[in-house]
């Protein structure tokens, strides 16, 4: 380093100090710090000190997205057994000390990552940060406790997929919208595979996958990051890192026209989800289009203002109730959705027919300065308020790094949705929704059969 560089980096680590510090005493949340341990566990803390608590989070790179036929669901099951207990800690003890400690937990599977938390009293870190480490590297998977959990799972199933309608359709219109790509297979499972399922896959995956190397933490809160980093390389510095499988490049084959189903399943109202294929986010420098598809989905949706709630449920009444959708920040592959219920007396068919009229609208007129401006204004603030929850600010920065991007990217991505013109916005809707990319499924009601009696499930659900 030359002298001339020293110097730069000496006034740029005093300004960050002096950042830190204002912060800290305008009650607004520090700057984000990052250290990689020996074994490849990448620790990241953001300094907040609004109040005496910490968000404690573990991540593993390891969702449904990496799972093979005939285990579907592996990777939720994992997250069930990891509160099965170590040698230091019994079934269920994880939880009970996290509460004895004044905090509250959790887990969530999803297609790319599962990430577990504790939100504790600041002083508690220490304690949480060692019972994650214990169970990332000394996990005990009992077979007596697998065959109890796999129960809770598949009730788990049926309650919130088999006896959940639109639920059932969103899982059936996967499987069809994806002919190769693991993103057919439902997070949950299938049932014949949670049937056949034994706790040696659910080991086979924690040792595949539950590796330091292939995970990282993020804390949020009223602590220091030299302290965090201490703590972390005293609690999970020791565990060592592993060989991790190879991980193949994934590809959809191409859709060749359009794909129509119909799930016949009990329900008092027909349901409609339409899905495009469209790009994700790969680079947040260059990428235009996934930013112009997220300020479309925006127009569309979330706002009382957005055009599917103003045109279709309280102007043209032909929706009951209707939504957009599109997530540009995947592992795997994207889609664009749009969904609803057609109000009394209009058919699916009308609701279709509506949904893709607004989209034409969309690509023959354009959308006007002023639509967009406050489509902006609601994504952006919704971004920004989210950074009043510590859990929010640790979920914004795990997420962005589970599916390969950066928490250094956050801020970029946000300025980047701030300049989207209605030229592009109108491109996008011109180039993706064609019927050769589109999916559409429709729930056709059955009749309800009377309410059985089920007996109360035994275990949480996560």
């Amino acid at each position: 380093m030359t002298q001339s560089s020293f110097s730069v980096v000496i006034r740029l680590a005093a300004i960050i100090a002096v950042s830190v510090g204002a912060a800290a005493a305008s009650g607004q949340p520090g700057p984000i710090f990052e250290r990689t341990l020996a074994n490849g566990l990448r620790v990241i803390v953001k300094e907040d000190r609004r109040a005496p608590t910490v968000v404690h989070m573990v991540w593993y790179r390891a969702g449904s997205i990496d799972e093979m036929d005939g285990t579907s669901g592996v990777a939720h099951v994992l997250e069930h057994m990891m509160f099965k207990g170590t040698g230091k800690v019994g079934p269920g003890e994880f939880s009970k000390r996290v509460a004895a400690l004044g905090g509250r937990e959790n887990a969530f599977t999803s297609l790319d990552y599962t990430a577990y938390f504790q939100l504790v009293p600041e002083h508690a870190l220490p304690q949480v940060m060692a019972l994650e480490a214990d169970r990332m590297a000394n996990l005990r998977l009992d077979a007596k406790e697998f065959a109890q959990e796999i129960k809770v799972i598949m009730e788990e199933r049926r309650m919130r997929t088999d006896d959940n309608p639109q639920a059932l359709v969103n899982e059936r219109m996967q499987s069809v919208a994806f002919q190769e790509h693991p993103y057919r297979r439902p997070v949950i499972g299938w049932m014949s595979d949670l049937e056949h399922m034994s706790y040696r896959d659910a080991q086979d995956w924690y040792r595949r996958w539950y590796a330091p190397n292939n995970a990282y933490v993020v804390v949020v809160g009223d602590v220091d990051h030299a302290a965090v980093f201490r703590l972390a390389e005293k609690y999970y510095g020791a565990i060592e890192r592993r060989a991790l499988p190879e991980r193949r490049p994934l590809a959809e084959p191409k859709q060749l026209g359009i794909k129509r189903l119909e799930v016949e399943a009990a329900a008092k109202l027909p349901y409609l989800e339409m899905a495009w294929k469209v790009p994700k986010l790969q680079d947040v420098d260059s990428d235009r289009e996934p930013y112009a598809l997220e300020m479309l989905s925006a127009l569309l949706d979330g706002q009382d203002a957005a055009r599917l709630s103003k045109d279709l449920v309280r102007g043209q009444k032909v929706a009951q109730s209707v939504g957009a959708g599109y997530d540009s920040m995947l592992r795997g592959e994207a889609q664009f959705v749009l969904d609803g219920q057609p109000a009394e007396g209009k058919t699916v068919a009308d609701l279709e027919a509506a949904l893709r009229s607004e989209i034409a609208r969309i690509q023959e007129e354009g959308v006007s300065e002023g639509e967009l401006a406050r489509a902006k204004t609601q994504t952006l603030a919704a971004q920004i308020y989210k950074r009043d929850s510590m859990m929010g600010q640790a979920m914004e920065i795990g997420a962005a790094e589970a599916v390969g991007l950066s928490w250094r990217d956050i801020d970029t991505m946000q300025d980047k949705l701030r300049s989207v013109t209605a030229a592009e916005v109108q491109a996008v809707a011109r180039k993706y929704f064609k019927d050769d990319t589109l999916t559409v499924a429709v729930l056709d009601p059955q009749p309800l059969a009377a309410a059985a009696a089920k007996p109360p499930m035994k275990g949480p659900l996560r």
